[in-house]
């Protein structure tokens, strides 16, 4: 069983998934979005490979915390996503991730176009490893 979480923006969706341990995020093709229903099967596939037991979705909140437009947008394609798949859907704050992965991947030395190719999975990938390294019942 795996945890997949998603970076979900207006052009693209970044993908990581768990390890099954649920110890280690891994980044995964970022997705070019083509309308919901595309998008939703394109997932609805990558969770039935991968043996997703639960989905994290990114919430992009303001600075002091509230809601943005984004978050709301992504509120609904999030309650769409856990109504075709039968999956456990649940939000996981990601201020900051996408300006964290710039910083990772601006010091692996990539030029600002591969960091944009590069940089949704990433924040994907920072928010899973994230959640997995502050879940409840985790041992540490």
């Amino acid at each position: 069983m795996r945890i997949m979480a998603l970076d979900v923006g207006e052009k693209t969706i970044g993908v990581a998934i768990s390890d099954a341990l649920l110890l280690t995020a891994q980044a995964r093709p970022t997705i070019r979005r083509k309308g919901s229903s595309s998008d939703i099967e394109v997932l609805r596939r990558l969770a039935e490979e991968n043996e997703v037991h639960q989905i994290l979705v990114g919430q992009p909140l303001h600075m002091n915390g509230k809601e943005s437009r984004q978050s709301q947008r992504i509120g609904l394609f999030a309650a769409a996503l856990k109504n075709k798949l039968d999956i456990p859907v649940l939000f996981w704050d990601e201020r900051l991730t996408s300006f964290a992965a710039e910083q990772h991947l601006g010091e692996m030395g990539l030029n600002w176009r591969q960091r944009r190719e590069h940089i949704d999975k990433i924040a994907a990938m920072i928010i899973l490893q994230d959640y997995l390294d502050n879940r409840p019942g985790r041992s540490t």
